[in-house]
């Protein structure tokens, strides 16, 4: 057979896939015909920047042929040899006891069987499931697809998710300039062309863009730093780790302690008061509150002025240093890059974490945000881009597409429990627990103040629990509690499905292999999640809807997500509540047709082309994000969430003054008394940093971002080369080994040279690394990615067992934020390391 050419999309970008056979023989980034390009241009500085024609993937991309015929794959239904539905389930031995293979009919009989068994004992209350972040790329197959439906008619306990990559904006800066609907992150449009046209220097503050890449969108943005490199825009990194963006770019260095970045802040504030170099003009038209914000940072209030020398005390930054930056920052057109979408970084995922975020929307406040080069802006978003024409992403699955008339039948689950995903194992092994929160408050400030209790009066614990794709011992906090969840007989029974194995997988009761997005049919548009990050597909250089076509069968007997949940609906009586009478292809079609595309290109030609990209128009207008509230103008943004846009409240931002608030109007109405949030922001020493009581037996600092080489737990322990790429895991004695970077103080002082094994603790966990000395971390601190997908214990099964798979997740606390906060603080965890002899 002559080879076939396929198209398929991946969470990082779209590729060409080639079929000799019925095998992959290769994959690419997706090759698309020339003349379907239309590059945009930006004139800046007399020269003229535009994009190649081509599609910049996330390197982890070029490895999904290996990942997708790896040997990690689960290959066929397995039940846990030592569970018997009708006699001992033996719940204490999850993780622990190998599998037997079974056929799919006696799989599906139990997982459908104990669906009936609990719902009829219990209630639909008492089955509750949930997905990972990121999954497979697709709208069809997507974990809003057909899970969320699936689960609905079921009238399960749903789990809501934190925002684990953006907590201090989520929680804290949405109530100093709004932006709830894009869930505290702020609009990006345009702002790849005002920093080209406009901005003399960049504070890249906790953000490495080369590492995070706008989360979906590749390496596209790559270009774009290098043009600014090039046209001489000065770049300040603030990170305790001389990240891969800063070693590229070259730019200047700050390390501070981590725990500090709010009194650094604050210092910068410092000297633009009392030296007079702030936007006053704008201070005074566009904010409410400063003057009470000015009497703290100035010390009135509480006798402590926040100096730079103060602040050199607390992060060990030189204050010389403090105030050069403030000053020329000042000085400057300068950009705040606070996160590779604006909004995110590890210094949000720390105790008081709100307090950060809060005082970068601040910091701009002060300088003007929204003028001319004078924005906070990812460096990841913001190309020109056509965002007229609509395509659904898959958080739209709960929005426009539900009243979009393209199914009979949308299950609506009348449950009103609900669990939190951070304290899960919690309400597991200790009920009750509570927070206030509804996750993703995307509807309104006052989301953030809705309590929660679990259980619900009225409604039952949890018995089954459904897991679906990833794993969280590696992405969640302190997560040795998953492990004693898992193993406690009150759940009476767990299914996990999912592709490949992963550290979850082996704590079910039943496993189910699902197949990949290559051996099914799907659509989906790179770089676009929708919902809450409306237009983010601008990270990409083109916007690019891909048919994502079925390349080949699937592997061994993996069956699509679709196909396994219509196979369950079947059997409880179900199936057309959950099809809604259509195959995958029915519902890829309908997708397309409930979408602007049809206007653009045939189904006929989309199908069997497998792509359409939709370039910008002729008359492209750009509308700079923010630049009309800097000009008290109505929005002009296609910002088609923003809530006051085409009202009478247009010129307003999302908080209540419709102003930035340097002291908050939310907060005050609903939270008054709360000092770990406080009205108008402060520097509250972390709960587990230099000044706890922990610190004198635990002195290091565990800093845990983002990963490099896969993505959040996707990609790392089933693709095998990676495990080539030092950054990323390094072999030794025949074992691929998380690397733990340890500068030559630290090292010296503990006798740990290059290469030695160590042991990472504290007394949550004992996590094996491979020590990386290197001068690129400061001392104190011990720098090591989050999202290990390989859970590997000493001794299989026990929580308390060191874990030489590298998920340092399992030292970090599952303590909040704060009291009324319920974000995730990987990044305040203070540990001890040695070398390991064992």
């Amino acid at each position: 057979m002559s080879e076939q050419v396929f198209t398929n999309c991946t969470n990082a970008g779209p590729v060409s896939v080639y079929v000799k056979d019925g095998k992959v023989t290769r994959m690419r980034p997706l090759v698309a015909d020339e003349k379907d390009f239309k590059p945009w241009t930006i004139e800046a500085g007399g020269k003229k920047y535009s994009p190649p024609k081509k599609f910049a993937v996330a390197p982890y991309v070029h490895a999904d042929r290996r990942r997708l015929y790896s040997e990690e794959r689960i290959k066929y239904p397995m039940k846990r040899v030592d569970f018997d539905p009708d006699g001992e389930r033996n719940p204490q031995n999850r993780g622990k006891s190998p599998y037997e293979r079974i056929s799919w009919d006696e799989a599906l009989d139990i997982v459908a069987g104990e669906i009936k068994r609990v719902k009829d004992t219990y209630g639909g209350a008492a089955i509750s499931g949930m997905t990972s972040s990121h999954h497979n790329w697709g709208i069809v197959g997507y974990k809003m697809g057909p899970f969320a439906r699936f689960m609905n008619l079921l009238e399960y306990t749903p789990v809501l998710d934190n925002p684990d990559s953006w907590e201090g904006w989520h929680w804290g800066a949405t109530h100093t300039y709004g932006f709830y609907w894009r869930l505290g992150m702020p609009e990006q449009y345009d702002l790849l062309e005002d920093s080209l046209k406009n901005a003399e220097m960049i504070v890249l503050w906790s953000n490495d863009p080369d590492t995070t890449r706008g989360t979906y969108t590749g390496q596209d943005s790559a270009l774009w730093r290098q043009w600014l490199k090039e046209k001489g825009v000065k770049m300040v990194f603030i990170d305790p780790f001389y990240n891969f963006t800063a070693g590229v770019m070259d730019g200047k260095w700050i390390a501070p302690r981590i725990g500090t970045d709010t009194c650094l802040a604050m210092a910068i504030a410092h000297v633009w008061i009392t030296e007079d170099i702030y936007d006053k003009e704008y201070v005074r038209d566009r904010t409410v509150g400063f003057d009470e914000f000015k009497e703290y940072v100035l010390g009135n209030t509480d006798g402590q002025p926040k100096t730079p020398e103060w602040a050199e005390n607390e992060s060990g930054v030189k204050a010389r240093v403090i105030r050069a930056l403030a000053r020329e920052w000042a000085a400057k057109r300068t950009i705040l890059s606070g996160g590779a979408r604006g909004g995110e970084g590890g210094a949000c995922r720390q105790a008081y974490g709100t307090e950060w975020a809060r005082m970068m929307v601040l910091l701009q406040g002060m300088q003007g945000l929204g003028k001319p080069g004078r924005t906070i802006w990812g460096t990841t978003m913001g190309a020109p881009s056509d965002t007229k024409h609509w395509f659904p992403a898959y958080a739209d699955l709960q929005g426009r597409v539900s009243t979009a008339d393209i199914a009979k039948y949308v299950p609506m689950n009348p449950t009103k429990q609900r669990l939190w995903r951070l304290t899960l194992p919690d309400a597991v092994l200790d009920p009750p627990v509570s927070w206030y929160g509804e996750g993703f408050c995307g509807q309104s400030l006052e989301q953030q103040f809705t309590h929660f209790e679990y259980p619900m009066e009225g409604y039952p614990e949890i018995r089954l629990f459904y897991r679906y794709g990833g794993s969280f011992m590696g992405t969640m906090s302190d997560t040795t509690k998953w492990v004693k969840m898992y193993q406690s007989p009150k759940l009476e029974f767990v299914v996990n499905q999912d592709i490949w194995f992963n550290s979850e997988t082996r704590m079910a009761d039943i496993i189910l292999p699902a197949c990949s997005n290559f051996e099914r049919d799907d659509v989906g548009e790179w770089g676009a999640c929708g919902g809450y990050t409306c237009h983010a597909s601008s990270g990409c250089n083109y916007r690019i809807v891909v048919r994502q076509q079925k390349c080949i069968e699937p592997l061994w007997e993996s069956k699509s997500d679709y196909q396994i949940l219509t196979l369950l609906a079947e059997r409880l009586g179900m199936k057309e509540e959950f099809t809604d009478g259509r195959t995958e292809l029915d519902w890829v079609k309908a997708f397309y047709e409930s979408s602007d595309l049809p206007g653009l290109v045939s189904w006929e030609e989309f199908n069997k082309k497998g792509y359409h990209i939709i370039n910008i128009p002729d008359d492209y207008k750009s509308t700079p994000s923010l630049r009309w509230f800097a000009e008290g103008r109505d929005c002009d943004t296609p910002d088609t969430n923003n809530p006051k846009r085409n009202t009478e409240k247009a010129k307003e931002l999302g908080t209540y003054s419709g102003k930035i608030e340097f002291s908050s109007e939310s907060l005050k109405a609903n939270f008054p008394d709360d000092e770990e949030r406080p009205v108008s922001p402060k520097y509250i020493p972390s709960w587990e940093g230099h000044h706890s009581e922990m610190y004198r037996e635990y002195p290091l600092q565990l800093m845990s971002p983002h990963p490099r080489f896969t993505f959040h737990c996707h990609y790392d322990k089933h693709t095998d080369w990676l495990d080539d790429i030092p950054g990323h895991r390094i072999k030794k004695d025949g074992y691929a080994w998380w690397p733990a970077r340890i500068s030559p103080e630290d090292a010296a002082l503990r006798g740990i040279q290059n290469g030695d094994i160590v042991r990472l603790y504290n007394h949550r966990a004992s996590v094996l690394c491979i020590a990386v000395v290197t001068e690129r971390i400061r001392p104190g601190i011990i720098h090591s990615y989050a999202s290990s997908a390989k859970y590997d214990p000493l001794v299989p099964g026990q929580a308390d067992s060191p874990d030489r798979g590298g998920c340092v997740n399992m030292l970090t606390p599952s303590r909040m934020v704060s009291k009324n906060v319920p974000g995730m603080t990987p990044n305040s965890c203070l540990i001890e390391i040695e070398k390991w002899e064992g």
